[in-house]
């Protein structure tokens, strides 16, 4: 919980409930389309300070935002609360909130043509069509294959099965299945993939290709979206979404599982399978599949055109920093470390010219080493009473740790805190991926903005 505190003010109540309601609205659509918990509290505050809200504080947890004033005297205090039942990247929307909490902030928009504008975002549709996205999905599932030294046909077949998984996932969401289920079901379809190609093709591993399919149902962006939060001062929305991805694991897990009791019984042998197994190509393949991957998922996330090319550059060097140190015999956790580093310290400038926020580079650029597999193979070796489960999943844990505390030092580095926040707790709340820093801190750059074009 953040606060904000000055000196007593007696606006009328109907204005304070259009302010609250608008930083609501702002921070619903933040932690819809995937924003932090830290990011979305940073903005409902800076909302409410620059439209003169005086006395209040914004709580942000994983399903509910609460924003609560405190007028003078004795009066009772105001309390607006908003649920957020439905999450889903779509940073299409997280760039448009981005740029209007930024035009909110510098004086170039008010109150109500922000709610407007607000209102207009809500009630369009998606600019990007399904149908593109879906593509996008079964292109990311190629790059993943091609990181995983996979020969041509599994190239194909993971095109193919990560665009009807998605569109099987479409339509289960539709009938509001949960989701749970809708990974159970990804993972028996991706599964009956692999064993329908183990059968009709030779020299077809299925390890490789139930890994490449199912690497689209991962949970590796909320493994790292609870990391953040929690290194942010958010430990119950961080435990809240370390949950969710790990059901999100476990469901994929039955039904890769449920597949290959089924392929057993129509007498399909798929051998000896190795549960999420990574066996990366050559470093020129495995950089090219990770760019091809980075664009191919900030596309099926709605990005806009224009940071999609830098996000794949960015990831091809973060992966590429990794390979390099993991070559030269650093453990994984630290080479995951310094590559997301790398990530976080090139992404914040890059997003500044590309004018997205720098969740949306970033997120993709670290794609391709996010920890899904891992935590997958954990539970899979959980599952199947292994020696070595403990061993894998200390290794998906901080691999998760390592990734989410190099991309959040590096953007430390990239952007050195302001010293107008006395507070050790207000000094350790940035940097911000998502919105300005602070009110202040906004209205400094755009005047320094304005003095160099006159």
């Amino acid at each position: 919980m953040t606060s904000s505190s000055g000196p007593p003010s007696d606006p009328d109540s109907g204005d304070v409930y259009r302010t609250m309601d608008l930083a609501l609205r702002i921070g619903e659509l933040l932690l819809a389309a995937g924003a932090g918990a830290a990011d979305v509290s940073a903005q409902m505050n800076n909302v409410g300070r620059v439209l003169g809200l005086h006395s209040f504080t914004a709580d942000v947890t994983f399903t509910e935002l609460t924003m609560t004033h405190q007028p003078p005297g004795d009066r009772p205090a105001l309390v607006q609360i908003r649920q957020v039942r439905t999450r889903q990247a779509d940073y299409d929307v997280l760039t448009a909130v981005d740029l209007l909490v930024r035009d909110l902030v510098a004086g170039r928009i008010g109150r109500e043509g922000a709610a407007d504008a607000i209102r207009t975002l809500t009630s369009s549709p998606h600019r990007r069509a399904a149908w593109k996205v879906t593509v996008s999905l079964g292109v990311m599932g190629v790059g993943v294959a091609l990181m995983l030294d996979s020969p041509w046909q599994v190239l194909l077949i993971a095109f193919a099965a990560a665009c009807c998984i998605d569109i099987i996932q479409r339509e289960l969401g539709r009938r509001r299945v949960p989701v749970f289920y809708q990974q159970a079901v990804g993972g028996l379809f991706a599964t009956l993939m692999a064993a329908g190609a183990t059968y009709a093709i030779d020299n077809v591993g299925p390890s490789r290709v139930i890994t490449s399919s199912i690497f689209i149902l991962l949970a590796g962006v909320s493994f790292l979206g609870a990391v953040q939060d929690a290194l942010t001062g958010f430990p119950l929305t961080a435990g809240a979404r370390f949950l969710e991805a790990i059901m999100a694991t476990v469901g994929v897990l039955g039904g890769v599982s449920g597949g290959l009791t089924l392929a057993s019984v129509f007498g399909i042998g798929l051998g000896d399978i190795d549960p999420g197994s990574i066996i990366l190509a050559p470093w020129p393949w495995t950089v090219a599949g990770s760019a091809i991957a980075a664009a191919a998922y900030a596309f099926s996330a709605r990005a806009p055109g224009r940071s999609i090319l830098p996000g794949a550059l960015i990831a091809a060097a973060g992966t590429g920093v990794y390979l390099a140190m993991f070559g030269v015999g650093i453990d994984v956790a630290w080479s995951s470390a310094v590559g997301a580093g790398v990530i976080g310290v090139v992404s914040f400038s890059v997003a500044g010219r590309c004018r997205v926020p720098p969740l949306l580079i970033v997120t993709a650029a670290i794609v391709p080493l996010l920890p899904g597999l891992s935590a997958y193979r954990a539970l899979a070796l959980f599952s199947q009473g292994s020696d070595g489960a403990l061993f894998a999943l200390a290794n998906a844990a901080a691999i998760t740790v390592a990734l989410g505390a190099g991309v959040i030092g590096g953007q430390y580095l990239a952007q050195p805190l302001k010293r107008e926040a006395r507070r050790l707790e207000t000094k350790l709340a940035g940097p911000r991926l998502v919105g300005p820093l602070t009110v202040r801190y906004e209205r400094r750059r755009v005047r320094r903005a304005e003095k160099r074009t006159h």
